[in-house]
């Protein structure tokens, strides 16, 4: 199922004002247009006090243009919403007006709904999350329990990274008392997240795990997903107290903007990992926009596999052959039957995939799906899922033995020989069938013992032709088999 008319949210924050549009897969939204202003509504703002005139023009010349922007593109399914700062103003009524004037329909998140919908935005990329979400934005930090696709705790605290420094100025520990007075009454259902993954949120704490990337040479520089030891968060107190805005230059991906605030947010990650003990650290692409998203999809459309939704879209986008993947999985899929069933998602997403680089130079298909595979928009996938799902796509466009990089550092030896069973397996299917459903249905391949053995029907025996005798050798040989063409009719 996809977006039939694009999607767009507007977030006003208490750091930024944000427009993105969306469209693709209703599961697995992707962003069209992202565009923000760091307007800092949220800066000097205290309890009760007033939203700045000089950040409410910021907002308001921003969003007349988003206006302007969605009015071109033919946007009507926006979502105008208002968090923390907006939340907390003594004239935040009023600035709402003026966003009203502009022919929108604002609405203010209340702490909870902020927290909930942040929740589900972990969970609208990581469908099996199971711990406990932060979402750090600037002028609070909602902290929920996330399990088996649902929100089961949520708690908003008045501990954005702009009411930080504040804090920090109390003492060495006045972060830490703060955070445990504020917990107080939720110890129960936080406690559940220790040993689980704590999942980042917002665009502080991906910052972080983008210097951290940076500072370790991880091969993969794709945030979402990236996972740390819990202990890192330490680490990366340290690593940012020194840190100024020519981080910057070192790293393009980094905002300057950020920086002066990477130290607050690391000494905050650091005060949760000590209350939480959570076993890892995640970081998630997806949160409070996404989750908006997903809140509206029904029961059928939630319970979907983003990864292979994504996987779906570009096999039907960049493939010559509508649905052939899908009978591919079908027909391959005898060969894997004791496979765990999270790599049999991502060998499944590998056969929607298989026919994704046709349309580039045959000495560069392998190194398309590769590229496509580690970088593309998989929001469902975790960095091994990329990396498996790049080993399958290099053996399936016949990309020998020289395997790229990433590959070889983010996923074991065994892994990277299932991978490839898959992607061989794959370029069989695509060899014998010449992208036709037809002939997969009048053949079979089956393992039988030490032998692997491709049966085709009587009626398409032209089909065993010399070519397909070699991949169908070279897939036995890399499970170490011998192998065997039938031509009799199928059981």
């Amino acid at each position: 199922m996809s977006i039939k008319r694009r999607a767009a949210i507007i977030d006003i924050g208490s750091n930024s004002v944000r427009l993105v549009v969306y469209g693709g897969p209703a599961r697995a939204p992707f962003a069209l247009f992202n565009e923000k202003l760091l307007a800092g509504l949220g800066k000097g703002l205290d309890q009760g006090g007033a939203l700045s005139e000089r950040a409410m023009a910021a907002s308001r010349q921003a969003l007349a243009r988003f206006r302007h922007l969605l009015d071109m593109m033919g946007v009507t399914d926006v979502q105008v919403v208002a968090t923390a700062a907006v939340r907390e103003a003594s004239n935040g009524a009023v600035f709402l007006q003026s966003v009203s004037d502009l022919g929108f329909s604002p609405r203010v998140l209340s702490g909870e709904e902020e927290a909930m919908a942040a929740g589900y935005g972990v969970i609208s990329t990581i469908a099996d999350a199971d711990g406990i979400a932060g979402d750090l934005g600037g002028g609070s930090l909602e902290l929920v329990r996330i399990r088996a696709g649902e929100v089961l705790g949520k708690l908003s605290l008045p501990l954005g990274s702009l009411k930080i420094p504040a804090l920090r100025q109390l003492g060495p520990n006045g972060l830490s008392r703060a955070l445990a007075q504020m917990v107080k009454g939720h110890e129960a259902w936080l406690r559940e997240g220790e040993g689980r993954p704590f999942y980042m949120v917002g665009g502080s704490w991906r910052t972080l795990a983008r210097l951290h990337m940076h500072k370790t040479g991880y091969p993969l520089p794709i945030l979402s997903s990236y996972e740390l030891a819990s202990h890192q968060a330490s680490r990366l107190m340290r690593m940012t107290a020194q840190i100024d805005k020519s981080i910057a230059k070192e790293i393009p991906s980094i905002s300057a903007s950020r920086v002066g605030g990477l130290n607050d947010s690391a000494a905050l990650l650091a005060a949760l990992v000590r209350l939480i003990r959570p076993a890892r650290l995640v970081t998630c692409a997806n949160g409070l926009r996404e989750g908006l998203l997903f809140q509206r999809l029904s029961k059928s459309e939630r319970a979907m596999d983003p990864l292979l939704e994504e996987a779906r879209a570009e096999g039907a986008r960049l493939g010559r052959f509508q649905e052939h993947g899908r009978v591919i999985h079908t027909w391959i899929q005898p060969l894997f039957t004791e496979e765990a069933v999270a790599d049999a998602r991502v060998r499944h997403a590998a056969c929607l995939l298989g026919d994704v680089a046709w349309q580039a130079n045959p000495e560069f298909r392998a190194e398309r799906g590769v590229d496509l595979a580690l970088h593309g928009g998989w929001t469902g996938a975790s960095h091994r899922d990329r990396a498996l799902l790049a080993m399958a796509l290099h053996a399936s466009f016949g990309g020998g033995e020289d395997i790229p990089k990433p590959i070889l550092e983010l996923i074991s030896p065994e892994d990277r020989a299932m991978a490839k069973s898959w992607g061989l397996a794959i370029r069989l299917a695509q060899r014998l069938s010449g992208g036709t459903a037809e002939a997969l249905q009048h053949s079979q391949l089956v393992r039988q013992a030490d032998k692997l053995v491709l049966t085709i029907a009587p009626s398409h025996a032209v089909l065993a032709s010399d070519q397909v005798q070699r991949r169908l050798k070279s897939l036995a040989g890399h499970l170490g088999a011998r192998f065997a063409v039938e031509i009799k009719d199928l059981v």
